[in-house]
């Protein structure tokens, strides 16, 4: 697995002495070597990478990769940049709808959100690998101890940030989020089996503007930009 440096290091980087880790370490290791586990494995950390956790502005909470072929890249609901429009998985199509709805943004040719975690956008799954073809695979091997210690070191900021919890197990982690400078937002998950029980509609991309924004920081250009 790639190394974690930057703020991120000195914030979790205790999680990398506790048993749990080597375990987990020892088993994605084993993994990757055995299978074909997705994201590409320097891609595991991207989500840190891409957004140092002084920069964290909001927080979009997924599950386990996409396990298909050529999409994971380490954000949640991201895709790489050439998936062709017509392969963009379909919740992150209903997340473009609500997008439309809400703030008028175009509906763009590709699903690559690079853009929004250099806006300040944590884009987290809980897990961060799955083999192919086999979703929830890496569920309970450690993965979600680290990412709830992300979750913590997010906590410990006392600037206005925004949860985006969508979906049952993104509104589990709703408890462990106390500080009073940072809000919030609970939604049906995107994916069309939920995304007309209430992700339709939340506008939670709005009311994450207009908190930033109320709290004097800056907003968030949600606009993905096409590509091809």
């Amino acid at each position: 697995m790639p190394a974690i440096n930057g703020d991120w290091l000195e914030a979790v980087g205790e999680e990398f002495q506790k048993p749990y880790y080597a375990e987990l370490y020892k088993f994605v290791k084993e993994e990757y070597s055995k299978y074909v586990i997705y994201p590409p494995s320097g891609d595991i950390f991207n989500a840190l990478h891409l957004t140092p956790l002084k920069k964290v502005k909001a927080v979009i909470l997924g599950q386990d990769p996409y396990h298909n072929e050529h999409q994971a890249h380490g954000l949640s609901f991201s895709v790489m940049p050439d998936v062709a429009k017509k392969d963009i998985p379909p919740s992150l199509q209903n997340i473009y709808k609500e997008l439309n709805e809400d703030l008028g943004c175009y509906i763009p040719d590709n699903g690559y959100l690079k853009k929004w975690a250099e806006e300040g956008v944590l884009m987290l799954n809980t897990v961060l690998t799955v083999r192919a073809h086999s979703p929830a695979s890496h569920q309970g091997h450690g993965w979600e101890k680290f990412t709830d210690a992300v979750i913590r070191a997010v906590e410990t900021e006392d600037r206005p940030i925004v949860y985006m919890l969508w979906g049952r197990p993104a509104k589990m982690k709703a408890s462990m989020i106390k500080n009073p400078n940072h809000l919030v937002l609970t939604a049906a998950h995107p994916s069309p089996l939920s995304a007309y029980k209430g992700f339709f509609g939340c506008r939670h991309f709005s009311k994450a503007n207009q908190f930033l924004t109320e709290h004097g920081s800056e907003p968030i250009d949600w606009q993905i930009e096409n590509i091809h």
